[in-house]
């Protein structure tokens, strides 16, 4: 679709709601008065996005006027008649809150209203306090970690093995529906830690931080137009209303051991929040490999097996300060450290069968890969808020610096079963590269109310990003020569610098009581230079411009049940790991490097979603497609190839009996999506939720000549139970069927654990003992891989046998602080799982 067609859509898109305001009927009589709030969870204090607030009549139900909160829980009412009336407010998965209300001539301010959670409603004295394990929202599902017993003494990535509609595979590689192209937000606000190695960056986040998970499927257009899956975020606990509190936390187990604490104090003016912690992780694994390759000589055959041992250890520390100098005017400042290293060891034998004997070949290599990542983040906020009700500008600006290290030493045993002694070696390799660098953002937004029922939202932000890659490789073939010597046809030296300007606004409107609708669109732009080689030229790559419009409309049939109806079109942006192009030789038959002239992706999404509220459980069920033209996908293809998809780097010598594995915009991909997601309280001390997920796959490359189709499925379940005497109970299990991909198939996953918590010293603390996979030492993640010219069978056996032992304290007073403005940059595709930025 050319750009002019997609300004004409936008334009007719932004013109609709004033032609439905035009057309509503004014409002009769002199009604002058007005009433403003802001609806809260009563537990967590955290806003109730879209809450239906009504104004009724001092007796009777039937409804004088109604509004929806916004997404920050804020409401307003104008143009209301003096006199006194009862304020109603409600939402799916709460209960039900009624207060009597005067309406004078002017302002009124009602404060805030808590709604409790429907099981809170039911049984108050029962479990007050306790939120579901997971949280159905209209535009999100809410996982909260901070009440499922097994995370204690966990990270991240731990946490979200369990969230609804995501999957973690024994690589740490996880996945959104499918889909391994998404973003992952840190309180909101983007995390370029998270974007280079999203994989180990996740061990290096203590669960015990975590407060919840929000998954996002069609966010709005005020997100950058990055994660065409959707958006992940982690939601961290934060500090208190008033007083000092803080928690220290200590677990051991044998696949890791951490350290956490936090520290926050409130007095009068001034909020402070801080954390830290530190750990360490073990994880070894097998691997094997099959192929068959098809040359012009013959068949040939690699067999491959290995053992590894991945271990490392991570740092963690976040500071933060809210100052209210004056009503109306807050200013935040929020940084973080995040640090990381670690290592694997491999002894890999290989084995190939070539056509002819002469060239058969057996060795076994030992190679250790090392790496280590250095991230600060800073962020600085001014929020001004207005005497109308809902009616915000805020600024924001943000440095993050993120430099890392690479590289792997191996040596080479020719014809050997096993690794010798250093000193037997046939050959030798060493590799040290680094990936410099860092980003300035800047964002401003503005939300301007019209009345009861209509909400103006617009921004602009600006990226500028730079990062790259140097590395340099040393050989040595002892037969030949004592010391190392560098190969300067194999040096790496590439810079990258990408700035993006986007622009955005969002119309949000009522038609009538029932009918909620946002229409939007953000206009985004480009700009590109690299340098692809020492002492080389940098080179301005084309600048492009995206525009991507999105709306959506929801439909309450009553306060319990809705039916929401979403479009969103987003942007995939390939990050350094897709476009560095070191050249990874460590397994000699199989080399990797990156494609740095990569094209963003360009993704359409539609979906369709009930939601139904009946006492204590929640059910939501929800069709979606998504559609990706240019598609970028990890591809593979022998070196020998005559005509390979993406031209071999010129160190590169084809060989029959070597593969290559890099990136390619070579795929148009369909999901056709149905999930269903159930959380319910069969009885007060008991909490299940439970969500199948199933999927049918096209993927078709015309390029690679192959077009792909299946189902895929999946199913997570977690449930808890509270005992007497201080006791909970919890477990989990996730399944999920092989995937199609482009040129093969993915694996299947299991994973299950379960826990029990003792809750001591007067509800200060906490001991909990986890299992992980107590049945299993091993879960195998098999691939397979069909091509023209090769096919080939690999399984990854990565051990999930654990057991972990937490322990907790919290000391002072409780109560969460008041949420931050936070900048999101989700506009890059990249991380160690290549997470969609």
């Amino acid at each position: 679709m050319k750009i002019t067609t997609h300004w004409l859509v936008c334009l007719l898109l932004a013109g609709l709601p004033y032609l439905v305001a035009a057309q509503a009927p004014a409002p009769a009589g002199p009604a002058t008065g007005s009433l403003a709030g802001t609806v809260l969870d009563s537990l967590g204090r955290q806003p109730v996005a879209y809450a239906t607030v009504v104004l009724l009549p001092p007796t009777g139900d039937k409804p004088i006027t109604g509004v929806a909160a916004d997404d920050q829980g804020h409401f307003a009412m104008t143009k209301l008649a003096a006199g006194a009336f009862r304020l109603r407010a409600s939402y799916v998965g709460y209960g039900t809150r009624t207060r009597p209300v005067t309406v004078g001539a002017g302002a009124t301010a009602v404060g805030t209203i808590l709604l409790p959670t429907a099981a809170q409603a039911l049984s108050e004295a029962v479990i007050i306090g306790q939120k579901p394990v997971v949280e159905v929202k209209p535009d999100r599902l809410v996982y909260n970690a901070d009440q499922d017993v097994s995370n204690a003494g966990g990270t991240a990535q731990d946490v979200l093995r369990k969230a609804p509609l995501l999957a973690v595979d024994g690589d740490g590689n996880v996945k959104m529906r499918g889909s391994a192209n998404f973003k992952v937000l840190v309180n909101n606000k983007p995390s370029p830690t998270l974007a280079r190695n999203l994989a180990e960056a996740l061990k290096s986040i203590p669960a015990e931080q975590i407060k919840s998970v929000e998954i996002i499927t069609t966010p709005s257009a005020k997100y950058d137009g990055e994660g065409t899956a959707g958006i992940i975020n982690i939601v961290l606990k934060k500090g208190v209303d008033q007083g000092l509190n803080g928690r220290v936390g200590l677990a051991s187990g044998n696949r890791n051991t951490n350290f956490n604490s936090a520290l926050n104090f409130k007095k009068g003016k001034i909020g402070f929040t801080s954390s830290a912690s530190a750990g360490a992780w073990y994880n070894p694994g097998q691997s094997t490999r099959e192929r068959v390759d098809s040359t012009a000589a013959g068949p040939g055959r690699l067999n491959q097996s290995s053992t590894t041992h991945n271990l490392g250890g991570w740092y963690y520390g976040t500071v933060g300060l809210d100052y209210d100098p004056a009503e109306h005017h807050s200013i935040s400042l929020a940084g973080s450290v995040n640090g990381y290293s670690g290592n694997s060891t491999q002894d890999l034998l290989n084995q190939y069968i070539a056509p002819s004997s002469a060239g058969n070949q057996l060795f076994t290599r030992a190679t250790k890969n090392v790496f280590s990542s250095l991230n600060l983040e800073g962020t600085g906020t001014y929020t001004r808020t207005f005497a109308t009700a809902r009616k915000e500008w805020s600024v924001l600006g943000q440095y993050a610096l993120n430099n890392g290290t690479f590289g792997y030493d191996f040596d080479q045993y020719n014809n050997s079963f096993t690794a010798l002694e250093q000193s037997q070696a046939n050959y030798r390799e060493r590799s040290r590269g680094r990936t410099p660098g860092h980003e300035v953002t800047l964002q401003t937004d503005f939300t301007q109310p019209f009345g009861d029922k209509r909400t103006l939202e617009m921004g602009l932000k600006a990226i500028f990003r730079r990062t790259g890659s140097v590395a340099s490789v040393d050989t040595l073939f002892p037969a030949l020569s004592q010391g190392f010597s560098p190969s300067p046809r194999r040096i790496t030296d590439f810079t990258y610098a990408q700035n993006v300007q986007a622009a955005y606004a969002t119309y949000s409107f009522s038609v009538g009581k029932k009918l909620s609708t946002s229409l939007g669109g953000r206009l985004e732009r480009t700009a590109i230079t690299a340098r692809f080689g020492p002492g080389s030229a940098e080179v301005e790559l084309p600048t492009y411009l995206s525009l991507l419009p999105n709306g959506s409309a929801r439909y309450a049939f009553s306060d319990a049940t809705s039916l929401r109806l979403a479009y969103s079109r987003r942007i995939t942006r390939p990050f350094i790991d897709y476009l560095n192009p070191f050249v990874d030789r460590s397994d000699a038959k199989n080399i990797s490097f990156g494609n740095p002239v990569l094209s963003p992706e360009l993704t359409d999404s539609y979906e369709l979603a009930y939601s139904t509220t009946l006492k204590t459980t929640t059910l939501n069920a929800a069709l979606s497609v998504r559609h990706t033209g240019n598609a970028i996908e990890q591809i593979r293809y022998l070196t020998t190839n005559p005509n390979p998809p993406v031209p071999l780097p010129a160190s590169v010598v084809p060989d029959p009996s070597v593969t290559a594995q890099t990136y390619a915009n070579v795929a148009a991909n369909t999901f056709y999506q149905f999930n269903v997601y159930l959380s319910a309280k069969p009885t007060p001390k008991w909490d299940f939720s439970a969500g199948p997920d199933v999927q049918y796959i096209v993927r078709n490359s015309p390029t690679l000549g192959i077009e792909r189709r299946g189902f895929a499925g999946g199913v997570n379940v977690n449930t808890s139970y509270k005992l007497n005497k201080g006791f909970t109970v919890q477990a989990f299990a996730f399944a999920s069927t092989p995937m199609p991909d482009i040129q093969g198939t993915g694996p299947a996953n299991l994973y299950y654990q379960m826990g029990v918590k003792k809750t001591l010293l007067k509800d200060k603390a906490d001991l909990t003992l986890n299992f992980a996979s107590p049945f299993n030492a091993y879960w195998p993640y098999r691939n397979t891989t069909t091509t023209k010219y090769f096919t080939e069978t690999s399984e990854y056996r990565a051990y999930q046998r654990g057991f972990r032992l937490n322990f907790s304290y919290r000391f002072g007073q409780g109560g969460p602080s008041k949420q931050r403005k936070s900048i999101q940059n989700d506009d890059t595709k990249g991380g160690g799982s290549k997470q969609g930025g």
